[in-house]
């Protein structure tokens, strides 16, 4: 006998997730479970109700293991996703990613017949749809985390060292690359324009998000404007002045990274004034931040600037005030103290001027 429950799931980025599992038999006799998440509780009870149907009426040959039907590409990606201890771990760009891979051509290929040309060619129609080899790199790394888990997570059987040997081929044709290094930094004029841009956008009726004080708290704290809008009352040190940030981020650690940053110069002020209405410091959504911010910027004119960039604004102000790298990763969070020496470096070398001149008088 076949039947099925749903479960509600809160997964890592705050939304809700309805699992389906379906079983055949029961008690300690059950001789086949498969289950689905879903965003809808309806959805997720019309496919319970659709395989338990097909488990009664034809058995487990209905599933997508069955020898000769292994699943596809996209069935995988599918799979992965809807695991809480795989996908629903995944951050937003890498959730971006295999939605879009789900939705491909290489999605229709059987995870047992994927060859290097398959990977040739999902490269190339990418670079005919405008996406940059950067781009498409993600879209192979992401794609080989979810090939390495196939066999051991799920039993579905795929050779996962095939993108480890279209590799030099992808690279040989630039197909895939590594993103260029950014070195943008605002103009003080810049950023005066956006500051008095975004105080005029803070008087429109209904407006409650104050961009000013958090546009300054991102270049002083060097904070990602997500940590910004996550960061609590709760982990305020008053007597030290500091504040835990929780979660930061860290390419070999995806949770757990918890991290004390001091809040220096007019931070400790501008946190200090926010009114205490939520649990959070700053609860807003940190997409109608940054929206805020495009938008006065792109009215104004101003060029190739990201909210992101504010980031090696606050770095580089650090650098400039004499703080050295290691004192500056407290602040920015930055495991790889290489990254910090490549901003160190970028400091407009008219200031080693000023500083020999300096220690010649």
């Amino acid at each position: 006998m076949a039947s099925y429950t749903i479960e509600t799931r809160e997964r890592a980025d705050g939304t809700v997730r309805y699992r389906c599992t379906v079983r055949l038999g029961g008690g300690k006799n059950i001789t086949h479970r498969e289950s689905r998440s879903f965003m809808k509780k309806k959805l997720a009870a019309q496919w319970g109700k659709k395989r338990t149907a097909e488990l009664e009426e034809k058995g487990v040959s209905q599933g997508i293991h069955q020898v000769g039907m292994l699943p596809s590409i996209g069935d995988l990606i599918r799979l992965y996703e809807d695991d809480d201890s795989l996908g629903g771990q995944s951050g937003r760009t890498k959730r971006y990613v295999l939605k879009m891979l789900a939705d491909s051509d290489i999605a229709k290929v059987a995870t047992n017949k994927l060859m290097e040309k398959h990977l040739v060619q999902h490269c190339k129609d990418r670079i005919e749809a405008g996406a940059s080899p950067a781009t498409i790199h993600h879209d192979i790394a992401y794609l080989r985390s979810v090939l390495k888990v196939a066999h051991p997570v799920f039993g579905i059987p795929v050779d996962d060292k095939v993108i480890a040997t279209a590799l030099p081929t992808l690279q040989r044709l630039n197909l895939i690359g590594k993103s260029q290094r950014r070195s943008r930094r605002p103009t003080h004029e810049e950023i005066d324009l956006i500051l008095e841009g975004l105080k005029q956008r803070e008087s429109h009726r209904g407006n409650k998000i104050p961009f000013c004080d958090i546009l300054n708290f991102s270049i002083l704290t060097c904070m990602r404007i997500g940590e910004i809008c996550r960061i609590r009352w709760e982990d305020v040190n008053h007597q030290k002045r500091t504040i835990l940030v929780r979660d930061r981020k860290d390419p070999r650690k995806k949770t757990g990274n918890h991290m004390y940053v001091p809040l220096l110069g007019d931070s400790w002020k501008i946190l200090q004034k926010q009114p205490r209405q939520d649990s959070r410091i700053f609860p807003f959504n940190e997409k109608s931040v940054t929206a805020g911010f495009q938008r006065v910027r792109n009215k104004i004119g101003i060029e190739d600037l990201r909210y992101h960039d504010l980031r090696r604004e606050g770095a580089s102000r650090l650098f400039e005030m004499g703080f050295t790298v290691e004192e500056v990763a407290q602040v920015t969070g930055h495991r790889d103290i290489n990254i910090l020496w490549k901003v160190y470096t970028e400091l407009n070398p008219a200031d080693l001027h000023k500083k020999y001149n300096a220690f010649e008088t």
